[in-house]
């Protein structure tokens, strides 16, 4: 059977007028929903700045830790004297028991007790090993690493210059070796300033995209289901007489504005605040697109689920740290439960995270994370007929 070339040819206009027109019917209600425009817009802008900014210091200084000196000889001293030379730690009390350094702790003035008991010193020059008891709050792990990894530097020290004393070697070459036969340098892999900054702000960026994209889109919805704008579809059938239509033409509109405001998460923001970025333009270019499509196809997927503006606020917000845990980022991805990372596999901000961390903070290539670039396709697809069959099934309801 012979096919009309003009008849294919009329087919394929008649769709892409139809998708131009849902495309601006779609801004036109974006422009027109304020909800919809701060979520969109300013959301996506001004976020990432705030967080940000928050975390521009990367690290914490001068930690207000409380001291009990029992031992109160010449030892002791010496290592609350390095201890309050470093950067990290300030010793802002001295305290006579235990109980009073706690209170301290409770009140949040300081964060951290350093412990020194009588025997300290006594102990070590009697050739026996001697303890120093570090108590450290745990509501902040910033605070926690601060005050415990500088006790640990300090007495490291001084183990040293005991061990030097100890040996009586003649020269200082051999106080070098007795104090470190194996010598090492420490170098921090990809984030050489150890700032919590440059570790947890790519994965916040890439999940502020899915977060802002499923609420506009949510948002959007249910106002539509509120007014009972589902009508509209009717007297309009001769621009709605296709399901892919409908979702390219929503998705068309999504996609440009995302693409601006992905541009400016992923390169200006992390420049504004000189954050580690070894990014590929290459690489990032080839990650983004299919994680925006992800995003958008499974928030039009869920679009379904919203029957009031409301729902999509509550729904969002509750998934949003639970995703930043499941990335993988703030705990290793080894250590999570099987289950939850079977959960974790439905959500693009997954796989997005992940493959724009490596590519941000690693300077990896394309091909360096084709697993989660071949995901990310993989969701876009399946969620793109999700989205299709949801659509039709909503605009054959409407139509009932």
């Amino acid at each position: 059977m012979a096919i009309n070339k003009n008849t294919f040819t009329g087919h394929i206009k008649e769709g892409i007028c139809d998708m131009c027109f849902i495309w601006a019917r779609e801004m036109r209600s974006i422009i027109k929903d304020e909800g919809v425009l701060i979520f969109f817009i300013l959301v996506p802008l001004l976020y990432p700045l705030l967080y940000s900014w928050i975390y521009n210091n990367e690290t914490v200084r001068e930690v207000s830790v409380a001291v009990i000196d029992q031992s109160k000889s010449h030892l002791s001293r010496q290592f609350l004297r390095q201890y309050d030379a470093t950067p990290d730690v300030k010793v802002a009390y001295f305290c006579n028991n235990l109980e009073e350094a706690k209170d301290l702790v409770a009140k949040q003035a300081v964060h951290g007790i350093v412990y020194i008991p009588s025997d300290f010193q006594t102990n070590i020059n009697r050739m026996e090993q001697s303890h120093i008891q570090v108590y450290c709050d745990m509501s902040l792990m910033l605070t926690y690493k601060a005050i415990f990894q500088t006790a640990t530097n300090v007495c490291t020290q001084l183990n040293k210059l005991i061990q030097i004393q100890v040996a009586g070697n003649p020269t200082s070459r051999e106080d070098e070796i007795s104090t470190q036969p194996l010598a090492f340098d420490e170098v921090a892999i990809f984030n050489p300033t150890g700032g919590y900054g440059s570790f947890i702000i790519p994965g916040v960026l890439m999940l502020i995209i899915q977060q802002t994209l499923l609420l506009g889109i949510g948002l959007g919805a249910g106002t539509t289901r509120e007014n009972n704008r589902n009508q509209e579809l009717i007297p309009m059938k001769q621009h709605y007489n296709g399901i892919f239509r409908i979702v390219l033409g929503k998705t068309l509109c999504y996609l440009m504005i995302y693409a601006v405001l992905a541009a400016y998460l992923t390169l200006i923001v992390p420049r504004l605040f000189h954050f580690t970025t070894l990014i590929q333009p290459q690489a990032l270019l080839g990650i983004m697109f299919p994680y925006l499509l992800a995003c958008i196809f499974f928030g039009l997927m869920l679009s379904c689920l919203v029957r009031y503006r409301e729902n999509v606020i509550l729904l969002v917000v509750f998934l949003s740290l639970p995703l930043l845990f499941l990335s993988g980022v703030s705990w290793p991805q080894n250590n999570i439960p099987g289950v939850w990372q079977g959960i974790s596999w439905l959500f693009p901000s997954t796989f997005g995270v992940r493959a724009f961390i490596r590519i941000n903070s690693m300077g990896a290539t394309l091909q360096d994370v084709e697993f989660e670039y071949q995901i990310l396709w993989i969701q876009a697809l399946i969620y793109f007929f999700a989205a299709c069959l949801v659509y039709r099934y909503q605009i054959g309801k409407s139509k009932k």
